[in-house]
């Protein structure tokens, strides 16, 4: 980590303090070192900076000129005498952030959009307001809506109005096929909450969703992936708890396979969270819903140990922080999803069609299931809204279901 020692007997800080960052570049470095970032990977960040303010005196320019363009031409000129390093645009760019903070340099311009980002926009303010939907949620609906009013030339309050339920049905044909069944389906999904948002706010005179075709889901003719307990037991028992990571990894995997918790649900748990003598701690889950649940002993051993002898000082409340500086948060469910798939790979279990950290939450209800748990309790644990989408593990319980089919009068088969 950087050190007050080392800082004191740097020539790199030393020239930094003869460049255009001398009044600000202690605020860089103190930025640094709150998210821990270590001597090795701080020298070269400030030895990069201290470069680019070289290059700014020789160039004629001063701090009042430094934007995101100068510092691209600064990288490009330097590729061609120094090896390029995947961080350094990424170290410039926080430099850039200390500074504006600081008000040293302007603010970063706003871009050129494209036109059709004011109604997206508006549309995510609703998502958010009207409907409570999580930011992760919300960019998933942006993510189809994108295209659509891009090929429809859809960018005003006036262009939305000239749309026509054939353009909708010809537009799902297009693209039905350029993914999965799945896609298509949640594409469709999609369209179809924004045209409803379309007639409700006066955009659409008429209700355009039933041009949009149904798509069959085709997980509803299959059974849910699902790891037998052994193999859970075995993932688990990989990883590696005598590293910081792995107490880390060890935490994750414990709240996906013994609570069901969803990736979101993980990457958004805070210290704050926990009542460590009730015994109990909250999930924010979908659709901004929180619920309380009990921490059973082995999940809480498990955080507990991550605690003490694993998470790296941070500023940051997040539970579950990066393992290497800066020191942050999960972004959200795909660092999770990571952890798992890496975590059922190394465990050399097989068979599993999403290894993914939602195997953990099917293996959960099934083995519930098995071990005589209903339909209604499994629900309660997952926190599903709908009985049917429990109902769907019925299917894994195969024996017991047999015991319900009435034998053929005939005799056996």
């Amino acid at each position: 980590m950087i050190t007050d020692g080392y800082l004191s007997s740097s020539r790199i800080l030393r020239g930094l303090k003869r460049g255009p960052f001398a009044e600000h570049i202690h605020l860089y470095i103190e930025w640094l070192r709150r998210r821990g970032y270590s001597r090795e990977i701080g020298h070269r960040y400030l030895s990069l900076a201290r470069d680019f303010g070289f290059w700014l005196a020789a160039t004629g320019s001063d701090l009042a000129d430094v934007r995101e363009g100068l510092v691209t031409r600064y990288l490009a000129e330097r590729s061609r005498h120094r090896p390029q390093y995947r961080g350094d645009a990424l170290a410039l760019a926080r430099l850039l952030l200390v500074l504006r903070e600081a008000n040293a340099i302007a603010p970063r311009p706003m871009p050129c959009g494209d036109p059709c980002e004011d109604i997206l926009q508006a549309y995510a303010l609703y998502m958010e307001r009207q409907r409570g939907l999580a930011p992760m949620s919300i960019a998933s609906h942006l993510w189809f809506l994108r295209p659509f009013l891009k090929e429809l030339g859809i960018a005003t309050r006036v262009d939305a109005a000239r749309l026509s339920g054939r353009e909708v049905a010809r537009y799902v044909e297009r693209h039905a096929g350029d993914r999965g069944p799945t896609t298509a389906r949640i594409m469709c999904s999609r369209l179809r909450v924004f045209l409803r948002y379309l007639h409700a706010e006066g955009f659409l005179a008429e209700d355009l969703t039933t041009a949009l075709p149904s798509v069959r889901r085709p997980a509803e003719a299959g059974l849910p992936s699902f790891m037998p307990i052994e193999d859970v037991q075995r993932v688990l028992a990989s990883c590696d708890q005598s590293t910081a990571m792995g107490r880390r990894n060890y935490a994750i995997l414990m709240l996906l396979a013994r609570l069901g918790l969803r990736a979101t649900e993980v990457a958004r748990l805070n210290l704050d969270d926990f009542d460590w003598r009730a015994g109990q701690f909250t999930v924010r889950g979908k659709g901004r819903k929180t619920a309380t649940m009990p921490l059973p002993p082995d999940v809480g051993a498990a955080i507990a140990s991550y605690l003490q002898d694993g998470r790296p000082p941070s500023d940051s409340r997040s539970l579950l922080l990066l393992a290497v500086a800066p020191y942050a948060g999960f972004k959200g469910a795909p660092g999770v999803q990571t952890v798992a798939r890496k975590a059922i790979a190394q465990a050399g279990v097989i068979g599993v069609a999403h290894r993914g950290s939602h195997a953990f939450r099917h293996s959960l209800a099934t083995e519930l299931l098995r071990s005589g748990a209903t339909l209604t309790e499994i629900g309660q644990l997952l926190r599903h809204e709908q009985h049917d989408t429990t109902r769907i593990y019925a299917k894994v319980d195969l024996d017991s279901l047999r015991l319900l089919g009435m034998p053929w009068l005939g005799g056996e088969q």
